[in-house]
């Protein structure tokens, strides 16, 4: 069987399916699905020391996205700026605009819509000279954007300024930052605050006339002090203004000094209140029970790769052993039987076997180097990646589909690529039998690439975070060992002595292995309709008829197979030309949800946290439609009902987070845990670590680890 031709084609979409956005270096902006971030800068009289200079992110988000203020709220995370200067120069902090109140079911978080200026200052140093006739200034920003759901992002800016001369362009923008920063007030009369058993009495003073008799808003800098969606009350006395501000359950500080601004919508200001009274005690998390701490410390070496480094030589014998396991999986079944009728066919020729066998590990190990290499690669110019992160193009999986078909059709004996072959090309199998061999390793990984084994997911979150020279052994490592049993077969004759001997039960095992690929074959349209919707579906299948078509009027003889390979051609390109836009077309966000979803809830990082606070177990299933074993699991483990009445009885949200199209979040969440591919599956429970369970899932060990909640 010829599979040249057909891999090539598969790697060229793979490469187009691999293909990123990445952000051009040295630019002063920065633009995403959700934001469009510019550095911008500000120097009316000249860059020289003792002139004033100030620089400063601006965040122009799409409706309904934000970005948060220094002290979040409920949720979110602040945007930081890191910045890289010349000698003799230095940013100071984010002059922060006041934020607003931004309610999320019975959530409050602090910050920004709209378009957001975060201005910084910067000072030169006395007799600072530059190096040439501009100031170079570069940031690295990053800044979570949300709406019902968040996405992490970053950026690298760049800007260079004149030395000789103003830079004022930008002077409305900056002007309309600093009004919109709260005005410090007095430190003179009653700027107070005071613990009362739960709650936080407030009184401030100074305010302008204006804003008196108005109901304000109050954010605290410090974070975790008072609950932001809490029911409070205000009122006037007089000049004062007083508030009275429920405590936060999460509360772990007991600040003397409480910096708050207040705001009548229009304008803010800043107080630093005295605080007095004394804190209630911080409820200190509820025991560990010894079941689950157990649970945990079988679980400590899949949690702490995130943090700290693991051995190099685990690392390696983790991606081995995970590796040998890959051979079992589904999902790598249809080529390895593919591989056990071209091994018999090798009969008693004991060089060619061996010959074959290096030819298939070669393959195999160079094709997971490739995919390994590339991932970090990419991971390197700052695009969020993981483990099968080819599949999350639809693209990719449509020509996967397509060799499969091809290759299916020729196991099923429809068609021979040596008559539909030039001759030279035709006979390259038999004169090039090793070429044909490493080929079929490259095959395998590529089927092999969604599956994650045991001791994979470890290994291969530890590889993310190693040097680029270690992380491309463990990924050899993990060819060995998916490699090593036919390696075994081809030069150990008594490993040999087990498999088939050739004869007429071939052609027939040929036929049936037709219908794995067959099998493979629908499940990759199933993929791209989880990715595309049922549309991206229909048309994958369009295609394939397609093909198919064209394959069988090949086979044809005379005059009619001109004919009929002609238009079958021309309908091919037609059903592409037609049809294909629907395979990349997204789909739509309903077709993405979990069927189940009176149960299961799609996962973000702060609805992980609304639950803990609330105080609820989560177990989180990470996946992906791509992934077989992540199907199995799902069908099996997590529909199991004494298992679903476990995680009911004891009160455990359930929130699937779906990989099936990449989803920086995802990836990022996945590396906080130390992995870098689904399936994973962790348990949350409040004031504890997270649980990180197997890739195989049983019924028992989730049912264990409930159990000792």
């Amino acid at each position: 069987m010829r599979l040249h031709t057909a891999l090539r084609i598969l790697a060229c979409a793979c490469a187009l399916g691999a293909g990123t956005g990445a952000l051009a270096k040295d630019s002063a902006v920065v633009t995403t699905e959700r934001v469009r971030a510019e550095l911008l800068a500000h120097a009316p009289e000249g860059v020289a020391p003792g002139k004033p200079l100030w620089v400063g992110l601006q965040i122009t988000h799409q409706p309904q996205w934000h970005t948060y203020w220094k002290n979040p709220g409920d949720s979110g995370l602040p945007t930081t700026l890191a910045w890289t200067l010349p000698a003799g120069v230095s940013a100071g902090e984010i002059a922060w605009p006041v934020p607003r109140k931004l309610p999320l079911g019975n959530l409050a978080n602090y910050g920004y819509e709209g378009t957001v200026l975060l201005p910084v200052p910067v000072s030169l140093a006395p007799g600072f000279m530059p190096l040439g006739a501009d100031l170079t200034v570069k940031l690295k920003a990053n800044w979570l954007v949300c709406r019902k759901e968040c996405i992490p992002e970053d950026g690298e800016f760049t800007l260079r300024l004149p030395v000789r001369g103003s830079t004022a362009l930008h002077g409305a923008a900056f002007q309309a930052a600093w009004d919109a920063q709260p005005k410090a007030l007095a430190a003179k009369g009653a700027q107070v605050a005071k613990v009362d058993g739960q709650g936080l009495s407030l009184s401030v003073t100074g305010l302008p006339e204006a804003a008196r008799g108005k109901r304000l808003e109050i954010f605290p800098e410090t974070v975790a002090i008072i609950e932001p969606a809490g029911a409070w009350t205000q009122a006037w006395d007089g000049a004062a203004w007083t508030a009275k501000l429920p405590l936060s359950a999460q509360r772990s500080d007991a600040p003397k000094v409480l910096p708050v601004v207040v705001t009548d919508g229009a304008q803010g200001w800043r107080a630093e209140l005295a605080v007095s009274g004394t804190w209630p005690a911080v409820a200190p998390p509820a025991a560990i029970s010894p079941a689950l701490e157990e649970a945990m410390r079988r679980n400590a070496d899949s949690t702490r790769a995130a943090a700290v480094p693991a051995s190099l030589a685990a690392a390696l014998l983790g991606a081995f052993i995970g590796g040998l396991i890959l051979n079992l999986m589904p999902c790598v079944f249809p080529v390895l039987a593919v591989k056990v009728v071209g091994f018999a066919r090798h009969g008693g020729d004991r060089r060619g076997q061996r010959l074959g066998g290096l030819a298939y590990t070669a393959g195999v190990v160079w094709a997971f180097l490739a995919l390994g290499g590339l991932m970090l690669a990419l991971r390197a110019a700052g695009e969020q990646l993981g483990w099968g992160f080819q599949l999350q193009s639809p693209a990719v999986v449509a020509a996967m589909a397509a060799l499969f078909t091809l290759i299916g059709l020729n196991l099923a004996g429809v068609f021979e690529f040596g008559a539909m072959l030039p001759s030279s090309v035709a006979s390259l199998q038999a004169r090039h039998p090793v070429a044909d061999a490493f080929l079929s390793g490259v095959l395998a990984v590529a089927i092999a690439s969604p599956c994650t084994a045991p001791f994979m997911g470890a290994s291969l979150g530890l590889a993310i975070a190693l040097p680029s020279a270690q992380a491309l052994m463990v990924f050899a490592a993990l060819g060995v060992g998916m490699a090593l049993p036919y390696l075994a077969a081809s030069w150990i004759p008594a490993v040999a002595a087990w498999l088939p001997r050739p004869g007429a039960w071939m052609d027939t095992f040929r036929r049936l292995m037709a219908f794995p690929m067959f099998a493979t074959v629908a499940w990759l349209v199933w993929v791209l309709g989880q990715q595309s919707g049922i549309d991206g579906a229909g048309a994958l299948l369009a295609m394939l008829v397609a093909l198919a078509l064209v394959v069988w009027a090949f086979t044809l003889g005379g005059r009619t197979r001109t004919v009929l390979a002609t238009l079958a051609l021309a309908g091919a390109a037609v059903a592409a030309w037609t049809l294909g836009p629907q395979m990349v077309r997204p789909a739509p966000a309903a077709a993405l949800q979990p069927a189940d979803s009176d149960r299961w809830q799609a996962w973000s990082e702060p609805a992980v946290r609304e639950h803990l606070a609330a105080g609820r177990p989560v177990f989180v299933d990470f996946t992906a439609a791509w992934c077989v074993t992540c199907q199995y699991n799902k069908r099996t483990t997590l529909a199991n009902d004494a298992v679903l009445a476990d995680f009911a009885a004891r009160r455990v949200q359930l929130l699937r987070a779906d990989w099936t199209r990449r989803d920086p979040a995802i990836t990022q969440a996945l590396a906080a845990l130390g992995r870098n591919g689904v399936p994973v599956y962790v348990l949350y429970a409040p004031g504890r670590a997270p649980v990180v369970l197997s890739e195989v899932l049983s019924a028992s060990e989730v049912r264990s680890l409930l159990a000792a909640l």
